[in-house]
């Protein structure tokens, strides 16, 4: 089909040796931008654009309003919701296409690690030796402790069966009931009641925003783990400053946050007891490498398929 450009929007130091590695001779052209932009940038960077891979910037409505010649927004990841609002685009005539179960593993070993980190108090000793002060801290070991996992997608089932390897007892909850017989699965209420860790993998939706507020962190079992490797607005922030002032929660390991980057004045940035990484469960090269595959393929069925929709 006759396309415009293609361009790259958001490329970082990390992503582009493996998209060089992967891009093919004859691919159609992509111009990738690695410069820092701020959102009111976009109908400039992307004058005369009609596919856009995107790595996790913004895209306001308001302004891809602006971008006339705009069609398709390449996500790279699973969750665009939480950066741009997708039927609204839709309306716009730009198709938003997600890509899902590149970076499972990679996400579930981070979730664990972050259990590991939160469990045994490990960025709070790092903190502390690197201040001079040399403090050890006693932990919890997590073999024979109950993990609650939250929603059994491919990350979820990963998370649980590299849980159960560690010699954790493993339940799930479920929006939709999943067919495995190998992990028990209850409801949400018994669930919060009864882990010790507690590890959402949930797609972000208007039903799941706030998923964990205070009346469900007043159901967690005291002194349990909260780890967050999905979506930042599933957890209503000052729900957990409460949860964790109140010893509710013992620690929180999350890699995401209602709103990115998390800004170093931010309550949860200040708090001892919570782990933090800077939306980074993914990023591994293994992960980047199927992103990547998977984005270059969506951007070359685009350029060699139907012609896009008119823009009003």
């Amino acid at each position: 089909m006759a396309t415009g450009r293609v361009i790259f929007l958001d490329c970082n130091d990390q992503l582009r040796p493996v998209f060089d590695e992967l891009s093919q001779g004859d691919d159609p052209p992509l111009f990738v931008n690695s410069q820092p932009f701020v959102s009111e940038d976009l109908p400039c960077l992307l004058d005369g654009c009609t596919i856009c891979i995107d790595d996790h910037s913004y895209m306001p409505t308001e302004i891809v309003a602006r971008c006339k010649d705009l069609r398709h927004i390449v996500f790279l990841g699973t969750g665009p919701q939480s950066y741009m609002d997708v039927a609204a685009l839709s309306r716009l005539g730009v198709t938003v296409h997600a890509i899902k179960g590149y970076g499972d593993t990679a996400v579930a070993e981070h979730a664990i690690a972050l259990m590991f980190a939160c469990a045994r108090d490990l960025a709070r000793m790092d903190r502390d030796i690197r201040g001079g002060e040399w403090r050890p801290r006693e932990g919890v070991q997590l073999s024979g402790k109950r993990l609650g996992v939250v929603g059994l997608g491919g990350i979820g089932l990963e998370v649980a069966r590299i849980a159960r390897g560690l010699g954790m007892e493993v339940v799930a909850w479920s929006r939709s009931r999943q067919s495995t017989s190998a992990i028990a699965q209850v409801p949400i209420e018994g669930l919060l009641r009864s882990a010790d860790v507690v590890s959402l993998h949930l797609a972000l939706t208007p039903e799941t925003a706030a998923f964990l507020d205070h009346s469900r962190f007043a159901l967690l079992k005291p002194g349990a783990i909260v780890i967050n490797t999905a979506r930042g607005a599933l957890i209503d922030e000052a729900a957990l400053v409460d949860a964790l002032n109140e010893g509710r929660v013992r620690r929180a390991g999350l890699d995401v946050f209602a709103l990115e980057p998390l800004k170093a004045d931010h309550p949860l940035a200040a708090h001892e007891a919570v782990t933090l990484s800077a939306h980074s469960a993914f990023r591994t090269y293994e992960a980047s490498k199927a992103l990547l595959t998977q984005a270059l393929d969506i951007v070359r069925g685009l350029v060699d398929g139907a012609a896009p929709r008119a823009r009003g």
